[in-house]
């Protein structure tokens, strides 16, 4: 049975969520046979799927190609789709918009905004008083990077604060779950306690209720790892040497035999 938003919200009492991000069919095929819990088509997919530098060229329309390609291979979890920078930061109208072409051109249930500021905040109220639900991200927000870096966020008394503050009123403003990125552990521990939905952690230690990679990394298809990812495979090797060998047995005319 597919996984719902309610579902979702009820393993927060009951156990850790498992969530992964994929950019095409293949890949969204095997994390959805292995029962991954949620499905991320994140932004992440301008780094690891089309070579960008940072997430910033990613396109509304690209991020719907990509995520129609990998609702063809998901049936059992949850399916959530980031909106890419400039796509819902201009205007409410604007985000409505965004958020309806992705629900309406895919498969997917949900999508995922970044930043927590009294504008978001409304933009997200708004998005769910007409019925498309939303998941919440704070800490390092990767749209942000000229602004913040990829370095750990909230490591003073005033930004903790300030970033406990908008997980709250981003909760209030109805999102049904919250990505915490590369944020202190024991603040995102703390976050996760004081909240009724769902926290999601990427680099945030393990007091979350779920924990969320990008899936290149884990597979090893990526160069530089983040320090708070694992490599569970290493597939890119594996991968450069079965290339090598169809190589070396097409010049020396052993493949097709």
């Amino acid at each position: 049975m597919p996984i719902t938003i309610a579902q979702l919200q009820k393993f927060k009492s009951q156990r850790p969520i498992v969530a992964l991000t994929a950019t095409d069919y293949a890949i969204a095929k095997i994390l959805d046979r292995a029962e991954v819990d949620l499905i991320l088509v994140g932004d992440s997919l301008a780094m690891v799927a089309m070579g960008h530098r940072n997430t910033l060229p990613l396109t509304l329309e690209q991020m719907i190609y990509h995520t129609q390609a990998v609702s063809r291979g998901v049936s059992h979890a949850l399916l959530v789709v980031d909106l890419p920078f400039l796509s819902y930061q201009v205007s409410h109208e604007q985000a409505i918009i965004s958020a309806g072409k992705v629900l309406q051109q895919t498969s997917a249930q949900a999508v995922k905004l970044e930043g927590g500021s009294p504008n978001m905040v409304e933009t997200i109220k708004r998005l769910v008083e007409i019925g498309i639900p939303v998941m919440g991200h704070l800490g390092l927000t990767p749209q942000s990077v000229h602004q913040l870096g990829y370095r750990q966020q909230a490591t003073t008394p005033e930004a903790s604060d300030r970033l406990s503050s908008q997980s709250q009123a981003l909760t209030e403003a109805g999102i049904f779950a919250l990505v915490l990125e590369h944020i202190p552990s024991d603040l995102a521990s703390q976050i996760s306690q004081n909240l009724k939905i769902p926290t999601i952690g990427i680099g945030a230690g393990v007091g979350c209720d779920g924990q969320i990679l990008v899936t290149h990394d884990l597979l090893g298809l990526t160069e530089n790892l983040p320090p708070f990812a694992k490599k569970y495979a290493d597939l890119g090797k594996i991968a450069f040497e079965a290339v090598k060998q169809y190589s070396q047995e097409v010049h020396k005319r052993q493949f097709p035999a």
